[in-house]
């Protein structure tokens, strides 16, 4: 009802029918009500007008809107505005004047959405912050209730920070500004990151204005990555390196810092924008280096811990930040190349000997071989020459194989020393590599580390036998083994092999003998020392025809001489002596 019908008296009021109850007086009751009518403001259905919250509790709110009875609208559309309270002024949206219990039917969120996208293009145009209710996740961000159009919120721009949980945010409402509309598709981008980067885009100019190197500021751990860790300086990013981290060894940030955490770090460098900001926390504690016993020297034993392996060493720490480096060579006395991983691993605890040790440039080398005497110390004594071992078989040259009588005593045996008998043209073809082989030592250079060892001087020299059986002039049955292009390789009885040129290896009928035959063979040349027996074939029929040649020449002239005394004698002597020649030149002749 209007003021004026509240304040103004009615004229005519018959108060004795007023008494006796009859309250119309000479007005219809028709009349009256169409006077009640008239004070309400008309509305129709289906349209957006305004309204005053007069009363709302946990589930509802009541809208009057000057209307006969007031509406009722369910309490969650104005879950975007949490402050929402009586007196507030809303719109709202009539669907019903009257339904059938003769109740005002209302609704704040068609209101809302009848004129949202008018108003969601005002905010983006006047830059305006407006309020939305976070509803759910979705990929990528979050599901936004503006103005009844549900908004996308990228997670990258809920806060200046990376958040971790999503979560926390559904069921908030909170302040955006939007930052994209897709006409077109009806989309909407909003942010809440906006706003707050606004804020701090001030304190970074103050801050950034502020820096210098060696400054120390207190900071917030923001993010953890394999390489790094940065930090908040209260708007501003920094980034502490891993190996700013600690003076000592850091496989991941993690182990250093946490997120949230709170810690004072020192600038170490910017560039000229100052956009990129080093930090360093180490820098903050003394270095190791300095804090190190001032009594240490070289030759001292020391403890620690492989932190870090690599083919040419192992770097131990002996202390927190103080670390050595003991060289694959001062791991053991063998003289082979191998890797460091051969002998140590990361996180073995050990001893070492201080080699080197450099407090200026922070350098220090160790070794573990030296806690084992040197091998060649005594060499003389636990090998001296003639002595005998078993020596195991660690690599092969074309001049002979190297062996390994103990860890750091090596030895070379020559190809020459292998067998007595057996011309070896490769090592490979004697032994193999990791064989164990019985050696005799045959010479020390203790300067050089070098031991000279032979395998076949175990045995008794055959060639002194073979001396007295292969004599020069002997004949002995071959097979040859081998055919070469300068003659042929010819085995001997009891394993001695010897050598025929070609010429020599005519047989009597004229022809070349041939690789596997077997034949007779005349020693022409033995050389013990060069241990080589030189063969012939056609010696044998060439010699035996030289033999009778000679045999039948010294009968011609005896027979000559026996001519000289006695006529008849020497004619009989004479035809003999025909006949004996005459054969011969056959003979002759047939070679």
């Amino acid at each position: 009802m209007s003021e004026e019908l509240k304040n103004s008296p009615i004229e005519d009021f018959d108060w004795d029918a007023f008494e006796k109850g009859e309250t119309q007086g000479e007005k219809s009751r028709e009349e009256l009500v169409h006077t009640y009518d008239e004070s309400l403001g008309t509305v129709k259905d289906k349209d957006v007008t305004e309204g005053t919250v007069i009363a709302l509790n946990k589930r509802e709110v009541v809208v009057n809107i000057g209307y006969k009875s007031d509406g009722i609208i369910p309490l969650n559309e104005f879950r975007y505005n949490p402050d929402l309270k009586v007196g507030d002024k809303v719109e709202v949206f009539i669907e019903n004047q009257e339904d059938k219990k003769g109740q005002l039917i209302l609704s704040h969120k068609k209101a809302r959405a009848a004129k949202s996208w008018e108003r969601v293009n005002e905010a983006l145009e006047n830059d305006e912050v407006i309020k939305g209710y976070i509803k759910c996740r979705t990929k990528g961000g979050m599901i936004v209730d503006v103005f009844g159009i549900e908004a996308f919120l990228p997670g990258s721009q809920i806060d200046v920070k990376p958040i971790r949980d999503y979560d926390v945010f559904v069921g908030k409402t909170m302040e955006f500004k939007v930052v994209k509309i897709n006409q077109e598709f009806k989309n909407v981008v909003v942010s809440h990151k906006a706003l707050i980067e606004a804020e701090l885009e001030q304190q970074k100019k103050d801050i950034i204005a502020k820096l210098e190197k060696g400054q120390v500021l207190e900071g917030t751990v923001k993010n953890i990555t394999s390489y790094g860790v940065f930090i908040d300086l209260g708007g501003v990013d920094g980034l502490i390196h891993i190996t700013d981290l600690s003076w000592g060894r850091v496989s991941h940030p993690e182990e250093v810092v946490s997120l949230d955490q709170k810690l004072n770090v020192v600038i170490l460098d910017f560039d000229d924008e100052k956009k990129r900001i080093a930090l360093g926390l180490k820098q903050l504690q003394p270095h190791p280096w300095d804090a190190l016993d001032a009594n240490l020297k070289v030759g001292d034993k020391v403890k620690g811990k492989v932190v870090v392996m690599a083919d040419y060493g192992a770097f131990v720490e002996i202390a927190p930040g103080v670390e050595g480096l003991i060289h694959v060579s001062e791991m053991s006395w063998s003289q082979h190349l191998r890797s460091a991983q051969d002998f140590l691993k990361v996180g073995d605890e050990v001893e070492a000997v201080i080699l080197t040790l450099d407090r200026a440039e922070r350098k220090m080398s160790l070794g573990i071989k030296q806690l084992k005497p040197d091998p060649w110390e005594n060499i003389e004594v636990n090998y001296p020459v003639g002595s005998k071992h078993t020596a195991k078989v660690r690599n092969f040259t074309n001049f002979g194989v190297f062996v390994e009588l103990e860890e750091g005593v090596d030895g070379l045996i020559h190809i020459s020393d292998l067998s007595w008998t057996k011309k070896i043209k490769h090592p490979s073809e004697f032994t193999q590599i990791g064989a164990d082989i019985d050696v005799q030592v045959l010479e020390i250079d203790k300067e050089n580390r070098r031991l000279s060892l032979g395998h076949k001087q175990l045995e008794e020299n055959p060639w002194d036998v073979f001396e007295t059986i292969f004599t020069v002039g002997s004949v002995h049955e071959g097979t040859i083994v081998e055919m070469l292009d300068k003659g042929a390789v010819v085995a001997l009885p009891y394993g001695v092999e010897g050598f025929a040129t070609p010429k020599h290896l005519v047989k009597q009928d004229g022809t070349q003998a041939k690789q596997d035959e077997k034949l007779e063979f005349k020693v022409i040349e033995f050389n013990k020392d060069a241990k080589r027996i030189i063969l012939s074939h056609s010696r044998i029929f060439e010699d035996e025809a030289k033999a009778e040649a000679k045999k039948a020449k010294k009968a011609a002239k005896a027979a000559s001489d026996e001519n000289t005394s006695s006529a008849p004698a020497i004619e009989k002597t004479t035809l003999g002596d025909i006949q004996e020649l005459a054969a011969l030149k056959e003979k002759l002749s047939k070679k």
